[in-house]
């Protein structure tokens, strides 16, 4: 069944593609959300059948699927295979069932556009990838979907295909990701020279059984070295597809796509492989305590940088759009501290309220009839109480607002961050303790800049009298969609229904991670804790040698439960002063409550208060790499590569050839006269110069 569910939307996306034309808007929309639908249903049905399936003898349960064997050279073997366990099993879910809902939405807010048929078959091509990418049971497989959604995205981002915005940033994104694949790629090739398989599972390969890599990596015999080369050039790939620092300035430009596009990649899909990556290979990054300090430190870093950029966006989709790679800070913060199930926990919890904020603020400019600066807005919760209650239930999850999907996720994580040991100190202070400040503060933030959209947007005086379409996209083709300007109007059931559902999600989501020390059970880490491995104490993973002599093993995926493996950290985890998370957990809600509070303070009356220009201008950080990267690269192509490699070097060997056989073929044009006497007298020139030259060979 687990092909199915790939190839289900596949199947839509060749459909739509090459017949989608002739099809019209309602058979399109059908193939597209049916195909979808139907995935969806097989990945529910899956899930349920590894529920009830008995785990296998290392306590994980997996369901594989063997189709054939790719690629097979020496000791190196590649299959087309998938696997589902709790990690993937927990992807599937919501990335089938969040994107049913966005391909629904967009059957309504792309109505009209002469591109429909196009714009779903990309959709249904997207997801078609991200289920390779999370169901794949190898690393060079993972990479097929891996390099499938970045080619998605650039095809998708830049749909407009006549807005050349839209262009420069999928062309910006498809660049960017490149570099992080360079890392992935490498860090491939090192797992191989490693462990000797790239495979998740252990396979038999040539007549041997070869023990998975993540098994391998528990063993104390690994070097560590390697484990943290490994791990830091996974993190590169991630860095790229995740959108952090460095190589996160491609994802506010993606908002240049239609908005259930940036819904798909920013809530469900794309951004989110990074850290799947990062959780699918934590038996090798737990073995390497300097890799989990350099994701910790980024992580946390984009976290809050990217919350104050956040502060002072007008677009109401770059809002969000830093919104989210600041809350990917935050899954990369607990993968650094070794809480990887956190991290997957708030992934599937921003996908819900993520989503829902995308699609609301989708519907927002679709019912503003295309304005999507938050300036010219305000009031609009009378024009729009369906987009305006679903909003806000995404608005307080992500702020944190208590028993909503977004606190029990980001409480988790600060938590996790607060108490993890698996981090050094910096001067004296332990470093979890900095990182969860700055996590923290970033809190606050997130509660702060959200509110003042909320507040630009649906309270205080109407100002969309004032708009003017000079934001640049009357030009991509929404124009085209048959509403015509006037007051905003609330948006169809086709775009509502879909909200209404994200918000329910959004409310209850994350009860099934409800926290022991709330009463809760946490299934949520239950179910997915024998697919993660778990950390040690910082310095004392150091201590593994090359000939296995070290404290304590780590319990990786694979590894047998028989073996020794339960870790102090966790019986120390089992045993936490409950206290001081109760206490943790009471100032992460005044940090939400305060963050809420100072928007309705700060923006409430005066909702256009200018914000610092450094912060509008996003740090200059696009401007910076203008002149870093993209001017040099630019100079270097046009004055090297072009001027003196292309023009002077390969065309000039070129035409250099040309001129040569021309001046040749110029002389030779005058022993064609046309007389055959002439040519007889050649010949026969030629035959006395032959019978000269063997009669000389012969007297000789």
């Amino acid at each position: 069944m687990l092909k199915w569910i790939t190839l289900a939307p596949l199947i839509g996306a060749i459909i739509n593609g090459l017949f989608g034309k002739r099809l019209g808007e309602k058979v399109v929309g059908a193939i597209a959300c049916l195909s979808v639908a139907a995935s969806a249903s097989m990945a529910f049905g899956s899930f349920f059948r590894l529920t009830s399936k008995a785990p296998d003898a290392d306590g994980v349960r997996r369901i594989t699927e063997h189709f054939f064997t790719w690629i097979s050279v020496g000791s190196f073997q590649a299959d087309f295979a998938y696997l589902l366990d709790p990690l993937s099993g927990i992807y599937i879910l919501f990335i089938t069932g969040v994107g049913l809902l966005i391909h629904i939405y967009a059957t309504g807010y792309m109505h009209g556009d002469p591109g429909y048929y196009r714009f779903f078959a990309y959709l249904n091509l997207f997801m078609f990838m991200m289920l390779t990418l999370v169901l794949g049971d190898n690393l060079l497989l993972l990479f097929v979907g891996w390099e499938g959604v970045g080619l998605c995205s650039y095809l998708l981002i830049g749909f407009f295909i006549k807005w050349d915005v839209a262009g420069d940033a999928a062309k910006k994104a498809f660049i960017v990701n490149r570099i992080g694949d360079f890392g992935f790629m490498i860090a491939t090739f090192l797992v191989f020279t490693t462990f000797g398989t790239i495979s998740f599972v252990t396979k038999t390969i040539g007549g041997h059984e070869v023990a998975s890599f993540l098994a391998q990596a528990a063993s104390p015999t690994v070097l560590i070295g390697s484990t943290t080369a490994i791990a830091l050039l996974l993190f590169v790939g991630a860095t790229g597809k995740s959108a952090q620092i460095p190589l996160f300035v491609w994802l506010p430009d993606a908002m240049a796509g239609p908005t259930p596009v940036s819904a798909l990649i920013h809530a469900a899909t794309m951004v989110t492989a990074g850290v799947y990556l990062t959780a699918r290979c934590s038996a090798v990054v737990v073995k390497s305590p300097t890799a989990m300090v350099v994701i910790a430190v980024i992580g946390a870093a984009t976290a809050m940088f990217a919350a104050t950029i956040g502060l002072a966006q007008n677009d109401i989709k770059k809002v969000l759009a830093y919104s989210t790679v600041s809350q990917l800070g935050y899954m990369f913060l607990a993968c650094g501290v070794g809480a990887f199930i956190a991290g997957i926990f708030h992934v599937m919890t921003h996908a819900f309220f993520k989503a829902l904020l995308f699609l609301g603020a989708g519907s927002v400019i679709h019912g503003a009839h295309e304005e999507q600066d938050i300036r010219k807005m305000g009031g609009l919760r009378k024009y729009m109480p369906f987009t305006f209650g679903t909003m806000l239930v995404g608005w307080l999850a992500i702020s944190g607002f208590p028993l909503l999907s977004g606190f029990f996720s980001k409480d988790e994580i600060l938590w996790r961050t607060w108490s993890t040991e698996a981090l050094p100190t910096v001067f004296g202070f332990p470093l979890s303790k900095i990182l969860w400040g700055i996590a923290a503060l970033t809190a606050l933030l997130t509660a702060v800049y959200m509110t003042r959209m909320m507040v630009m947007t649906f309270f205080g005086e109407e100002r969309f009298g004032k708009a003017h379409n000079d934001h640049g996209h009357a030009s991509h083709g929404h124009d085209d969609h048959g509403h015509g300007h006037g007051k905003p109007h609330e948006s169809g059931w086709l775009m509502v229904g879909p909200l209404v559902v994200l918000a329910v999600l959004s409310l209850v989501g994350g009860w099934v991670g409800w926290p022991a020390a709330l009463g809760g059970a946490n299934h949520f880490e239950h179910f997915l804790e024998p697919a993660i491995a778990h950390v040690q104490p910082h310095g004392e993973v150091a201590h593994a040698t090359p000939t296995g002599e070290g404290h304590g093993a780590i319990r990786a995926v694979g590894q047998t439960i028989a073996e020794p493996a339960e870790a102090p950290a966790t019986k120390a985890e089992e045993h936490h002063d409950t206290s001081t998370e109760l206490g943790l957990t009471a100032l992460s809600v005044v940090l939400g409550l305060l963050g809420i509070g100072i928007g309705f303070a700060v923006f409430g009356k005066k909702p256009l208060t200018k914000m610092p220009k450094l912060l509008e201008d996003k740090y200059n950080v696009d401007e910076l790499y203008d002149e870093v990267v993209v001017h040099p690269i630019e100079t270097l192509s046009r004055e090297g590569l072009w001027k003196i490699v292309d023009v002077k070097i390969i065309d000039g060997f070129v035409n250099g050839a040309a001129r040569l056989f021309g001046s040749i073929s110029g002389i030779l044009r005058y022993t064609q006269t046309g007389f055959a006497r002439n040519y007889a007298a050649v010949i026969l020139v030629g035959a006395i110069a032959i019978i000269g030259y063997f009669s000389y060979i012969a007297l000789r």
